[in-house]
């Protein structure tokens, strides 16, 4: 049985290997889920996705895929937000971002959105998504690191900022600037190197492991209740995206 699973800064294919023995593919893009699924493999994983510049992984095609008995699974980050907007047609979500976002506890996609170096670097963060911060500065609240008022001050600061600038230097920095007592945020800063919570990768680890869990199983193809439409602009995009097909 086969898996494709596209990551990126959320956890590299080498350790994602680790967990999982599959294809590792660069963030996903718009096309690329449905030039995947014509490989016809058992499952379709998404962690990371491009968006701004580079249109995002339609959901569509996702839709595509598991009308053709493909098990499409999400969790992290732009796996997360699909799943939540798709889980109710037979994506399966995973994690407690994924969770978050199909309840409504989280609506925005920033929160995701990170800023990150190029393939060469294995897409190495450049700065910190804003539900790793959520679980950080509740762990470190939970602590004794910071006191809930300053917890509450600083989820504050780190919302404001452009998803690009969220560093917890920048959040410290914040915190100081808005005269938060200088003893918590000394103490918050040494607590940090090691108190840290990468929600992101958690979640996407929990998603590797399902994914081999169900391979190991041997699944049917997957059985969705919809049929799926292949409308004109369905077709037009098909053949935009993806002229060589």
């Amino acid at each position: 049985m086969s898996a494709y699973i596209f990551t990126g800064p959320t956890i590299s294919p080498r350790l994602a290997r680790a967990e999982l023995g599959a294809q590792f593919l660069p963030p996903v893009k718009q096309g690329d889920v449905y030039r995947v699924a014509l490989k016809s493999p058992d499952v379709i994983g998404i962690i990371d996705g491009h968006f701004e510049q580079v249109p995002a992984v339609w959901h569509k095609e996702i839709l595509w895929a598991m009308a053709r008995g493909i098990h499409v699974f999400g969790a992290a980050s732009m796996g997360a937000l699909r799943a939540a907007e798709l889980w109710q047609f037979g994506m399966e979500g995973v994690g407690s971002i994924f969770e978050a976002y199909r309840d409504g506890t989280l609506v925005d996609d920033d929160e995701v959105a990170l800023r990150h170096g190029p393939p060469e670097t294995d897409y190495v963060a450049l700065s910190e998504p804003m539900v790793n911060m959520r679980a950080t500065l509740l762990a470190a609240r939970d602590d004794g690191a910071v006191s809930a008022l300053a917890h509450d001050a600083l989820i504050d600061i780190a919302k404001k900022l452009f998803y690009p600038q969220r560093t917890y230097p920048a959040v410290l920095a914040g915190g100081r600037d808005l005269g938060l007592a200088e003893a918590e945020l000394v103490a918050l800063e040494r607590w940090l190197p090691t108190g840290r919570v990468d929600q992101k990768r958690t979640d996407a680890i929990e998603m590797l492991r399902r994914i081999g869990t169900l391979l190991a199983a041997d699944p049917p193809p997957k059985s969705v209740s919809y049929d799926f439409q292949h409308t004109d602009m369905w077709e037009m995009a098909v053949r935009l995206e993806c002229p060589q097909e």
